[in-house]
């Protein structure tokens, strides 16, 4: 995001992002919302937990500065365990809310961490965090310098039929 909005100024090409609303708490979440993977990784707890990792592959690697926890990861695609003690699940969403109480009971989980993605989606884990009384370690967005945003594809057809009235 941060290069498209510096390549886009630079080139000056109008710049629209679709991004959905952040996801709020509700009454009943427990949620620690912080703003890197690194201050996750150091709000898990020192005793042994088992903690569902809501983050994609790409961001796994810090957490094994805390091996005593086992690890549940739901990924896209089959890859091979990238920590000590996890167990993956392949799996590809929009999941439910039932399923993931199940599989947080099959596992046991005691703490997820997940990122603020927004939408619904994703929004199942939350809520069967809710449901199971699980706290939640919610990664917020990173800071991005101000651009233009759109929360509904609406909105960005919208857009870009403006923009093509200009002829871009």
């Amino acid at each position: 995001s941060r290069n498209a909005i510096v390549a886009c100024a630079e080139a000056g090409v109008p710049l629209l992002a679709f991004e959905r609303a952040p996801w709020q708490a509700a009454e009943g979440d427990t949620w620690i919302c912080l703003d890197s993977i690194e201050a996750a990784v150091a709000a898990l707890p020192e005793a042994a937990a088992r903690v569902f990792l809501a983050i994609g592959k790409q961001n796994l690697a810090p957490f094994a500065a805390k091996p005593q926890h086992h690890y549940l990861l739901r990924l896209v695609d089959p890859a091979p365990p990238p920590l000590s003690d996890c167990a993956i699940v392949v799996d590809r969403g929009p999941f439910s809310v039932e399923n993931d109480i199940a599989l947080m009971t099959q596992h046991k989980i005691t703490h997820i961490v997940a990122k603020n993605a927004g939408g619904t989606g994703a929004r199942a884990k939350l809520d069967a965090a809710r449901a199971l009384q699980i706290p939640v370690i919610l990664i917020d967005r990173p800071s991005l310098p101000e651009r233009k945003v759109a929360d509904e594809v609406a909105k960005v057809l919208q857009w870009l039929g403006h923009q093509a009235d200009r002829g871009v």
